[in-house]
């Protein structure tokens, strides 16, 4: 579905020094979706971000959006896309209602025009009763609504956000989840990077998890969670001993007095389940739980990556 991408990456390259932050990647986005790069701090999204915004020209590779050249169209491509950074760069000392019609005067919309698209986005994002008061006196999840707004004033046809929720509270961060759902629902392209395994299941339409600069693994969440196999079967027994003999029987692993066994990625969890149940009970081992786990987005990422330490659950 080439002719429905509106981005596309063709073994972008950058080097800071001796670093290398992009080492060939390559994805392509469909119109109309929500793309999510997946990734902890320095995995190289926000680099990607800029080179796809024009706000840095990558040492080699391709890269274009709405058709445009990155490079050689930057103009054009600026034209056509809006970029919310991780930190919401409105004018404090500026009411809601000010900073939107300023940015719209900015991004050279007539009077009436940033006034009218203004208030339109002031109601959109639940700001109106707040839009003359100063932007400082907002919570952070209202600043990250008003920068949200500042980057639609334009009608962009892609949408960038670099880390959107980082700092929001969980009722601000489920609140601009509804937005970024409703924006793609509109038609709008929405590219999200994360490092929220959470955020990207719940949104995105396609994922890319990107690991030492370049893409370990790219599809639908549940595609990704097929990378990993079928899941596991949990049982807990009463002893270690019990618990011994599971394993040894079910070919798991033994976990404090529970026993943990791998479903293959072609086999149904309930069948193998079922099986595994009366090769116990022929044997005179009854599990005291039973529990079906199957596989997360934590689990992909820990497996693409190598990271144990599971800082990028979200």
């Amino acid at each position: 579905m080439m002719n429905d991408a509106i981005i596309t990456v063709q073994g972008l390259k950058k080097r800071y020094g001796p670093r290398t932050v992009l080492d060939g990647i390559d994805f392509v986005v469909r119109r109309g979706t929500i793309f999510a790069l997946l990734g902890e701090n320095g995995a190289g999204k926000t680099t990607t971000v800029r080179a796809l915004t024009t706000l840095l020209q990558p040492d080699s590779g391709a890269a274009a959006v709405g058709g445009y050249d990155c490079v050689r169209q930057a103009a054009q491509v600026r034209g056509i896309v809006s970029l919310t950074g991780q930190f919401a760069a409105v004018d404090e000392l500026l009411t809601g209602r000010e900073n939107l019609r300023m940015m719209g005067r900015l991004y050279r919309l007539d009077r009436r025009t940033a006034n009218e698209r203004a208030e339109r986005l002031l109601e959109r994002f639940g700001l109106t009763e707040a839009a003359d008061a100063l932007a400082k006196t907002y919570s952070g999840g209202m600043r990250r609504k008003l920068d949200i707004a500042v980057s639609l004033l334009a009608d962009p046809q892609v949408l960038f956000l670099d880390e959107p929720t980082t700092g929001l509270d969980p009722r601000s961060r489920l609140q601009l989840w509804e937005m970024i759902t409703e924006l793609a629902r509109g038609g709008m392209t929405v590219f999200l990077t994360t490092q929220y395994l959470e955020e990207a299941e719940r949104l995105a339409d396609r994922i890319a998890v990107v690991h030492g600069g370049r893409i370990a693994a790219e599809g639908t969440a549940e595609e990704l969670k097929r990378l990993v196999g079928g899941g596991r079967i949990e049982l807990s027994f009463r002893s270690e001993a019990e618990a011994a003999g599971a394993a040894r029987l079910l070919n798991g692993c033994v976990e404090e007095r529970g026993v943990g066994v791998p479903v293959s990625p072609e086999g149904s969890s309930f069948e193998e389940l079922r099986l595994a149940l009366n090769l116990l009970h022929d044997y005179g081992l009854e599990p005291t739980g039973v529990e079906i786990r199957k596989p997360t987005l934590d689990d992909v990422f820990l497996g693409l990556t190598g990271d144990a330490r599971k800082e990028m659950a979200g």
